[in-house]
């Protein structure tokens, strides 16, 4: 299944009821780097989401013009079981379409700038490929111009005549 917006960007509402309580229990690290880079469209002007249901996952954050999903990996995600669970999540996900981004707890909370330039550069490789610009959060799609108006329309100008006679 390819994400798109026609599909929500593969949003499962199956799993919102467990997304919304993660999303009320978020680790240090989530928080952190929700609060620091991600929250309120602070990083480039994108709008992230937190704990987002997506395909049979819920992603950590995941902005959806841009199609990155972001992942903090806590200490379990070192366990083997979790590592191979980890890698089929990444494979269906970009399969669908989303690049995947993974930082560990450690590095968010002792290492926070970093991780949000990671993040920029990431954000930043994306709008260069893209194929058309992307809309950043509180964009609006840019107004057509009106035309200019014609030479018939001025030509009853009453100052216009005043300055012929």
């Amino acid at each position: 299944m390819e994400a798109n917006k026609e599909n929500f960007y593969a949003y499962n509402n199956k799993l919102q009821p467990f997304a919304n309580k993660l999303r009320k229990s978020m680790t240090k690290a989530e928080a952190c780097l929700w609060k620091y880079a991600l929250r309120a469209g602070k990083c480039k002007g994108y709008g992230f989401r937190r704990q987002r249901p997506v395909l049979n996952f819920i992603a950590d954050f995941m902005c959806k013009e841009l199609k990155l999903i972001i992942e903090v990996d806590g200490i379990t995600h070192t366990w083997e079981e979790t590592i191979k669970q980890d890698r089929v999540k990444d494979e269906k996900l970009k399969s669908a379409g989303f690049r995947v981004l993974r930082f560990t707890d450690d590095d968010v909370l002792k290492r926070i700038n970093w991780v949000i330039e990671a993040i920029v550069l990431v954000i930043e490789e994306i709008e260069r490929n893209a194929k058309e610009p992307i809309r950043k959060r509180g964009e609006r799609k840019p107004k057509r111009k009106s035309p200019p108006p014609s030479p018939a329309s001025l030509a009853g100008d009453s100052a216009s005549d005043n300055m012929l006679n």
